[in-house]
C-alpha cells in the first residue's frame, strides 16, 4: 500500500490580491492569472485562499456559480452580503458556507477596525442541479470534545471539514478518507503514519503556520497528528471522497 503526502509550504504559495487596495492573498492552487497545470485541484478542492484585508478593504459584488464556498475566519470580522438576502458578520472560529449552485452574487468586506484574516476554500459539486443556499455556524455552536471535530458537512462535494486543536505531545487521529487536505492555522504539527514503520508508509512530516499537506490513498492505514514545540496547534482538515 503506497501513501502519498504532498507538502506545500506557505512561502511557496502564489501571492496575489491587490496590495495597494489593502488585499493580500496566498493561493494554494491555480487561481486567476496564476496557472499551474500540475496544481489545478485536489479532489473536489479547487481553491484554498488565505486572505488578508486591511480595515475598509474588500471584494465588491461579484458572481459565483456551481461552487461550494466555505470560509473560516482566523482574525478580525468579515462582513458578508449576498443576493439571497443574507447580511452577516463572520467572526473568528465561525464557519460560513455559501452554495453558489445556479448562481449567486456576494460582497466580502472588512468593515471593522482591525485587520481581517480568513481562509476561503472552494469545492466543485458532484451535480449541477442544486439551488443557492447559505449556512453560518457560530464558533460557540460547534461540537466539542471529540477526537476530530466535524464542523461542516458538504455532501454536494463529498467532503467534510474538521477542526482540530492540538496539544503539544498529544497525538490525535487524522480523519479517515480517500483524500485528506490538512491546513495549519497556527502552531506546528507532525503527521505520522500509524502504525509507524508500516511497509510502504511515508516518513513523518512537520508543518508550520500556513503550510498544508495533501494525503492521497485508501484510508485503511491511519495517520496521527501531534503538536510540536511549546504552543498548541490549530488545523483545518478536509476529508473527501475523491
Amino acid at each position: 500500500m503506497v501513501r502519498v503526502i504532498d507538502v506545500r509550504r506557505s512561502g511557496d504559495r502564489y501571492r496575489g490580491g491587490e496590495p495597494p487596495s489593502g488585499i493580500s492573498t496566498l493561493h494554494a492552487f491555480s487561481f486567476g492569472p496564476h496557472y499551474d497545470p500540475d496544481n489545478l485541484r485536489f479532489g473536489p478542492l479547487v481553491a484554498c485562499n488565505e486572505e488578508r484585508l486591511a480595515p475598509g478593504a474588500g471584494f465588491e459584488e461579484h458572481p459565483h456559480s456551481h461552487t461550494e464556498i466555505v470560509t473560516w475566519v482566523a482574525e478580525g470580522e468579515l462582513t458578508h452580503q449576498d443576493s439571497t438576502g443574507h447580511t452577516t458578520v463572520v467572526r473568528p472560529g465561525d464557519v460560513q458556507y455559501l452554495r453558489a449552485a445556479t448562481g449567486v452574487r456576494h460582497v466580502e468586506r472588512n468593515d471593522g477596525p482591525a485587520p481581517l484574516v480568513f481562509l476561503q476554500m472552494w469545492l466543485t459539486p458532484l451535480t449541477w442541479d442544486n439551488v443557492p443556499a447559505y449556512t453560518l455556524v457560530r464558533r460557540e455552536d460547534l461540537p466539542r470534545g471529540r477526537p476530530a471535530t466535524a464542523v461542516l458537512d458538504v455532501p454536494a462535494a463529498g467532503a467534510v471539514l474538521h477542526h482540530l486543536p492540538l496539544t503539544p505531545g498529544r497525538p490525535r487521529p487524522l480523519p479517515p478518507a480517500a483524500l485528506r487536505y490538512v491546513h495549519v492555522l497556527a502552531g506546528h504539527v507532525r503527521i505520522s503514519p500509524a502504525p509507524a514503520g508500516a511497509q510502504d508508509s511515508p516518513a513523518p512530516v512537520e508543518l508550520g503556520p500556513g503550510d498544508s499537506a495533501r494525503i492521497d490513498g485508501p484510508p485503511e492505514l491511519p495517520f496521527t497528528l501531534t503538536g510540536c514545540g511549546e504552543n498548541p496547534a490549530e488545523l483545518l482538515v478536509w476529508a473527501m471522497e475523491g
